[in-house]
């Protein structure tokens, strides 16, 4: 008999991996409406202006923000989300995007921030941000029969991750001298696929958030494993266009009280099979 966790964290990255295959998914819930957001004015620069909050994250993204097996958008930060909403009287918009396009999207005003596992190190001169609020950092997953148990043994694979994600900053950055064993380092837009090119053996390795390794080996536990030497370390935060900061100060003080209420835990526990822990959450 099938593990009804394991079970139903495959059935959610089915229902996402579904979702990518056809293209008018990403407009399919109700409360998705990028163009209604840009003409509310929603990245207004004050905190008090604020009417609509509309949130630009990956879809495919789980356990962060993915697509449910009931064909609508969720994940712990879309919950977040929608709490600091609650609290605050705005209205929460979803808004999915291409992760190539999000600068553009929240410089524009499209959308009011980037919430979605958002690594801030190496991004602080870019945006406005909360304060970090979840440890996480860049790991390296590999097939469980590959062979392949320490970074000495990826030297001449290919690895795969995806475009402009932190794991590709660090693989570029302070382990350049690692990825230089590579046979190649490729670029993918999301995890998704990336974890099928990984099952099909068209790659060696996916460099990724240590949550999406955690989320991906709970749904294919016999298929994957994680090398036990992290790339780095890192936090997650809410990310604003630079001219916000009050705007993310106060999503900071909202996420303090939905802390101090047991709200986080709440969360937490809800998203606990698909590898979020309340140990990580690091807004005090």
């Amino acid at each position: 008999m099938l593990n009804p966790v394991v079970s139903r964290a495959g059935a959610l990255a089915a229902a996402a991996l579904t979702c990518l295959s056809l293209a008018a998914c990403g407009g399919t819930p109700a409360s998705t409406d990028g163009s209604a957001a840009a003409a509310s004015g929603s990245a207004a620069t004050a905190a008090d202006e604020v009417t609509t909050f509309t949130v630009g994250f990956d879809q495919s993204y789980p356990p962060y923000g993915f697509v449910g097996d009931d064909g609508e958008f969720t994940g712990f930060d879309l919950d977040l989300a929608a709490e600091v909403c609650d609290r605050n009287g705005w209205e929460l918009k979803l808004e999915p995007v291409d992760w190539d396009a999000k600068d553009t999207l929240l410089n524009s005003g499209a959308i009011t921030c980037i919430w979605n596992g958002f690594t801030m190190e190496g991004r602080e001169d870019d945006y406005a941000f909360s304060e970090p609020y979840m440890l996480n950092g860049q790991v390296i997953v590999v097939r469980a029969d590959s062979g392949i148990t320490s970074w000495d043994d990826l030297a001449g694979k290919t690895v795969i991750t995806q475009v402009d994600s932190a794991a590709l900053d660090v693989l570029e950055g302070d382990q350049a001298d690692l990825a230089a064993t590579f046979a190649s380092l490729e670029t993918i837009g999301d995890y998704n696929t990336a974890f099928m090119q990984l099952e099909s053996g068209a790659v060696d390795a996916v460099a990724c958030d240590l949550s999406i390794a955690a989320y991906q080996m709970a749904a294919n536990p016999d298929a994957y494993v994680q090398l036990d030497e992290m790339l780095s370390s890192e936090h997650y935060a809410v990310g604003f266009a630079k001219d916000n900061q009050e705007l993310a100060d106060k999503v900071t003080d909202t996420l303090r009280e939905l802390d101090a209420d047991g709200t986080v835990q709440e969360l937490c526990d809800k998203y606990a099979e698909y590898g979020i822990s309340y140990d990580n959450w690091v807004l005090e």
